[in-house]
């Protein structure tokens, strides 16, 4: 079975895989991660697991030209804001690196992957995600 890239990347047995944030009770505002303490009311203890939504709107991106040795490029780094709240950063694929055919607040899906061959120690592959354009 792959291994997530990230903790928020859940991989049930019996379902899809899904990203998963963490909603305060008291604001409603949606984080990556656990954490006891809301960051935008400061509520304590009140903040729950939450499935996010795999569809978004591109809010900001960049094409990165120069990466590390083994790292494809060019690739465009994304920030999507998701449906029903909470906020994430992966790569855009299935887009053409040009901003010309890039847009700002374009509907996109979130998918899961191989995460481009990695694999760990023992040879595990890993699963990621990906933000891909909806046409």
């Amino acid at each position: 079975m792959p291994l997530p890239v990230v903790e928020y990347l859940k991989l049930p047995e019996d379902g899809d895989p899904y990203l998963e944030g963490h909603k305060c009770d008291d604001c409603d505002s949606i984080f990556l991660g656990e954490r006891e303490v809301c960051s935008n009311c400061t509520a304590r203890g009140k903040i729950k697991p939450v499935k996010l939504s795999n569809k978004g709107k591109l809010y900001s991106y960049s094409i990165t030209f120069r990466s590390f040795p083994g790292i494809d490029v060019p690739y465009i780094s994304a920030i999507v804001d998701l449906e029903g709240g909470g906020t994430v950063k992966g790569n855009l694929i299935d887009c053409e690196p040009d901003p010309d055919k890039i847009e700002f607040d374009m509907p996109v899906e979130v998918v899961f992957d191989d995460a481009l061959g990695r694999k760990d120690a023992e040879g595990n592959s890993y699963i990621s995600y990906f933000f891909k354009p909806i046409s």
